[in-house]
């Protein structure tokens, strides 16, 4: 890793990168709290709709005041200070800033503004992995088309895991599975966000809830979360998921390359190369000792005899037959690491991962028995949660994205359990989310191809 001495000949040079961050919420927030403190990295300007709380937000991570008070673009770039408008397309356009960091969460804004800012020659950090679950493959090629990178964002979890995978074939390592921990129980998915504190307060101490989004927490907690982080795993890796999505079998840190193997050696995974989600409860609802709820992990194998004997010499947390051994990171730090993200894409022009295939969908899916003319309101909410679902069956069943399952109203009943389908939703056809679905689903079709 060079990236801090490239920076650092940045700033030398009075050259650093120029950022435009879109969004301050908690991931934004934490990358701000870091971004000031990053040699060779100038924030140029930061949009939100709300400036005077993302201004707030700014100071309260340790921004001097006079440093989130830059009155344009170019007094931002003459100063060395951060311009906060709402106005995110000012920063797209501005032809001195180098990267934009997508963290707005909503999957229509931010494929709206990725398809800009590549137009605009700008590389982009996708924290945004809701809109990369509906259309990243697509933006990905057009990103590459433009000869401008679209990356994962550096400290949330696919990105983590991708390097994981990354790593393992680099090494000559055939990857079994990879993914990351999580605190799930069946009954979950049914969570909404009434009923979430029931769950989180079980382990979660929030004195102060006033700055939770539990709409946003909740997504965590019934599922969604974890099936749109695999889904931008396998289609940046070529992992595919499994044919009923994600089992969260219960496993400790120590136990994964046991449990997540396949199920003719013992495992609980119906094949090797797919993504799964570990959890941090049993079926019991009791605390799994040495779990793995924040952290990543890859569980590999090698058809060297030698190899797989050396698992056992080096401790690479084998299971019982010494055939798989597993690399776990014990925790993420989600914003606080995005700087990685934004210098590998604007001194390396590489991503921390990036979309090479369309393996993986996530699939609206009723958290109720629902009824005709209601009006879904998307992740995390009351009616539905996403579900990991081959790309293949989505396509072939005509499933709904779960990020386009907002603010559409239903066309019939949907029974508890059932996956919605664009047929069960009147759904805008000439609305531009759905627009660049539709594109994607032509372009990427039914192909599938597999591990790179």
């Amino acid at each position: 890793m060079n990236l801090s001495y490239m920076l650092k000949e940045r700033a030398a040079q009075g050259k650093p990168v120029r950022i435009g961050q879109i969004g301050a919420g908690k991931f934004g927030t934490m990358h701000l709290a870091q971004a000031r403190l990053t040699t060779g990295m100038h924030l140029v300007g930061l949009a939100d709709l709300y400036p005077d709380r993302a201004r707030k937000r700014m100071i309260e991570v340790g921004w001097p005041a006079e440093q989130t008070q830059a009155k344009s673009l170019g007094d931002a770039l003459k100063t060395g200070a951060s311009h906060i408008t709402e106005d995110a397309m000012s920063l797209i356009a501005c032809p001195d800033i180098d990267v934009i960091v997508e963290a707005t969460g909503d999957p229509a804004t931010g494929i709206k503004l990725c398809l800009a800012a590549i137009e605009h020659g700008k590389h982009v950090v996708m924290v945004n992995v809701e809109a990369d679950s509906v259309a990243g493959p697509l933006l990905a090629q057009k990103a590459r088309a433009a000869g401008v990178v679209y990356s994962l964002a550096w400290g949330d979890q696919p990105a983590l895991v991708c390097e994981h995978v990354d790593w393992a074939r680099a090494c000559g390592f055939e990857v079994v599975a990879a993914g990351k921990g999580t605190r799930y129980h069946p009954t979950y998915h049914q969570s909404n966000p009434d009923t979430v504190w029931d769950i989180l307060s079980k382990y979660l101490k929030i004195e102060d809830r006033s700055h939770i989004n539990p709409k946003m927490f909740n997504s965590f907690v019934d599922g969604t979360k974890s099936g749109i982080e695999m889904t931008a795993i396998c289609n940046a890796t070529g992992l595919v998921p499994q044919t009923d999505g994600l089992a969260f079998p219960p496993a400790s840190r120590f136990e994964l390359a046991e449990v997540c193997k396949p199920k003719s050696d013992g495992g609980t995974l119906e094949k090797k190369g797919v993504t799964e989600v570990v959890s941090s409860v049993t079926r019991e609802e009791a605390d799994v000792p040495h779990h793995l709820a924040m952290g990543t992990y890859v569980v590999i194998t090698s058809e060297s005899a030698y190899t797989r004997e050396c698992f056992k010499e080096y401790n690479m947390l084998p299971d019982s037959s010494g055939k798989y051994a597993s690399l776990y990171r014990p925790t993420h730090m989600i914003g606080l690491e995005l700087g990685l993200s934004i210098a590998s894409a604007a001194l390396r022009k590489e991503p921390t991962g990036t979309p090479i295939c369309f393996n993986s969908d996530v699939v609206a899916t009723a958290k109720r028995d629902l009824k005709k003319g209601e009006m879904l309101d998307g992740e995390g909410g009351f009616c539905v949660w996403g579900k990991q679902t081959p790309a293949d069956m989505s396509l072939k069943e005509g499933y709904l994205p779960l990020g386009l399952a907002h603010n559409v109203a239903l066309k019939r009943d949907i029974k508890l359990g059932e996956r919605l389908k664009w047929e069960d939703v009147a759904y805008d056809a000439t609305d531009n989310a759905v627009k660049v679905r539709r594109e994607m689903e032509a372009v990427f079709g039914r192909r599938n191809v597999g591990q790179r």
